[in-house]
């Protein structure tokens, strides 16, 4: 019968702040290994459910995740070369090109 109460929405905040007051605990004598929380995920969760612009944002970050992060992104191509000590910069347009 407890189980059927967690079930249902106040049921399920309940539950979740009792994980968040327990997460925090644990953090505070030393016992929590994990850096992130496991109810914050749930609140999350749960605003998504109510709020279109929040599933839009854990959908964003999510796509977030899984694209690839460059860090030459924006960077000048590896062909051309700035000088900033001797104030000279050498672009060549193509692989093969002229400076």
């Amino acid at each position: 019968m407890e189980f059927a109460v967690f079930v249902t929405l106040p049921g399920l905040v309940i539950l979740l702040t009792v994980i968040a007051f327990a997460d925090q605990f644990l953090r505070m004598t030393g016992r929590g290994k994990r850096s992130g929380q496991v109810s914050s995920t749930g609140f999350e969760q749960l605003h998504a459910t109510f709020s279109q612009g929040k599933q839009n944002e854990l959908k964003e970050r999510q796509s977030a995740l899984v694209l690839r992060d460059d860090e030459e992104d924006g960077a000048p191509p590896r062909h051309s070369t700035v000088d900033l000590g001797g104030g000279r910069a050498v672009i060549r347009i193509g692989p093969g090109g002229t400076t």
